[in-house]
């Protein structure tokens, strides 16, 4: 057996059943016990791993017909992925988000991996850490400064 947590084994799960539909619908307290885990695993991988930034919408209903919706999102165009990931940026950048936004933009084939590779490289700790406390300031400006660029050369 592989040396897979739990989390990655739900995550798993769940990409494979969304292969074979845009759209699902599970219960909580189901998959925990499917996983042996508990509730709140079942959350906390819900919430880390099928963001919008991901590519997943995520429905939730709480209570005793609770249930939780993941719909793959469809992008109709780059130029509206741009746009979203514009609205998402805000202010400030993680650079875990930044990693998942390249990822998507590389993944949706608006960039190349050269130019992934480039973005990390400007958008890392490595250069932007010396920023202090306003890294992730300055990230979100870069990454907006890359979006807005991006989204010239789709016209």
């Amino acid at each position: 057996m592989s040396n897979q947590n739990t989390s990655d084994l739900i995550e798993a799960y769940l990409k494979k059943i969304l292969e074979e539909s845009n759209k699902i619908e599970i219960r909580r307290a189901e998959m925990a016990h499917l996983f042996n885990c508990v509730p709140s695993q079942i959350n906390y991988v819900i919430n880390t791993r099928f963001t919008i930034q991901r590519g997943y919408s995520v429905e939730s209903k709480r209570g005793g017909g609770g249930y939780i919706r993941i719909a793959k999102v469809q992008i109709s165009d780059s130029d509206q992925l741009l746009k979203q990931m514009a609205q998402f940026t805000g202010n400030e950048l993680s650079e875990k988000d930044a990693l998942i936004f390249i990822q998507k933009l590389y993944e949706e084939e608006v960039i190349t991996k050269r130019e992934g590779n480039l973005m990390l490289s400007v958008l890392g700790k490595q250069v932007l850490g010396e920023a202090g406390a306003n890294e992730d300031y300055l990230r979100a400006r870069l990454m907006h400064s890359f979006l807005e660029r991006l989204s010239y050369e789709e016209e």
